[in-house]
């Protein structure tokens, strides 16, 4: 399997349609629609729950299970306080860079439908007659072209209301994606479409096989830690995404050495179970697929963690995205890995047997 024949159109229709919706963290539902749709036909049921996490099952009765995971939800901002002029001050839903803010468009979901508003600033003109001051969260502040807190109110905007930014989907240079929440709905995209390949390649799984989509991560990783309780798995395998630290301003002695567009990236972590990682590793050299290591410490971050700690322990093991510009609106990946990424789960999903691969003492 060449990594240049994996996407279809479909796949890249498919992709901008589920980056362009919003998805903010606690109001994942309209995406989990979209991906439910999608994986419909690659799958045999579906399990949700009372918070939103989606799952596409594959031979559901099969007592030994494996997780495949990404999460749906994206960073966001709440709105906290309206000024009698009308101004909209906010506090973080997830990971919002406040630095990114200033002269950003928004959107603030409402029972009312969307409202359009922007992040404000004052002008450079202005800011240069005394020490500059940077953005920060005390003083951002949306502008909605309300005149009073009254006229705000009256649109359907009010203190808890969920706002994010529009920006859409494009590729740049024929191989880069480009959108805000590629973090990590393209994980969401990449285990979907490893359902999709296992349908098409006719692929018969000696266990059940579980498409996890799980929602809350930016906040706790909380979906997962619901979900790992509700399904139960003996395997899974995560994916994230990780800084591609070849920009700017990174410190590889900190961050680490990796680059998009040199493959997905495995991680080395007290929660990455030994013999599922090795499995991994001896999967994308078998297969001729490059990939990457990184360690992350005590911790991932992210979806493994809570997977790894639940039901007394689960084997579970994270692959990577290399990803620029993080938490912003222009996150940026390599279709190249992206296809990789994908690959490597397949191909790992068919090497795997029984819970004594991963017998630790074995």
């Amino acid at each position: 399997m060449s990594s240049n024949s994996i996407l279809k159109d479909t796949s890249i229709a498919f992709l901008e349609s589920y980056l362009n919706n919003a998805s903010p963290t606690g109001y994942e539902s309209e995406g989990q629609k979209l991906w439910m749709q999608y994986l419909k036909p690659y799958v045999d049921t579906f399990i949700t729950d009372t918070y939103g996490t989606a799952v596409g099952v594959i031979n559901p009765d099969a007592p030994f299970k494996v997780v495949i995971e990404g999460h749906a939800d994206e960073i966001s901002w709440y709105v906290n306080y309206i000024t009698d002029d009308g101004l909209i001050y906010v506090i973080r839903n997830g990971g919002s860079d406040h630095q990114i803010a200033p002269s950003k468009r928004v959107d603030i979901h409402t029972k009312k439908g969307i409202v359009k508003g922007v992040f404000g600033w004052p002008a450079i003109h202005t800011r240069m007659r005394d020490k500059e001051e940077a953005p920060k969260l005390s003083n951002i502040f949306i502008d909605l072209g309300c005149e009073t807190k009254e006229q705000v109110e009256a649109l359907g905007v009010h203190v808890g209301c969920v706002i994010t930014y529009p920006d859409e989907f494009m590729i740049l240079n024929e191989n880069k994606f480009v959108c805000r929440a590629i973090d990590n709905r393209m994980g969401g995209f990449m285990i979907a479409e490893v359902a999709r390949l296992l349908h098409e390649n006719k692929k018969t799984l000696p266990f059940g096989l579980y498409v996890v989509n799980s929602v809350q991560e930016e906040i706790g990783l909380r979906g997962a830690e619901m979900i790992a309780h509700t399904i139960k798995p003996n395997v899974a395998i995560i994916t994230d995404v990780c800084h591609d630290t070849n920009t700017p301003m990174i410190d590889k002695k900190v961050e680490g050495d990796l680059k998009m567009g040199k493959g997905p990236v495995i991680a080395y972590s007290p929660a990455v179970q030994n013999k599922l990682r090795d499995l991994i590793v001896d999967t994308a050299e078998e297969s001729k697929i490059p990939f990457q290591r990184n360690a992350t410490s005590s911790a991932t971050g992210t979806d493994t963690d809570a997977f790894a700690y639940s039901n007394g322990g689960v084997a579970s093991a994270l692959i990577s995205l290399p990803l620029r510009y993080m938490h912003t609106t222009v996150e940026m990946v390599h279709k190249e890995d992206v296809e990789n990424v994908i690959q490597l789960i397949y191909e790992t999903l068919l090497k795997i047997e029984n819970n004594e691969t991963f017998s630790y003492f074995k």
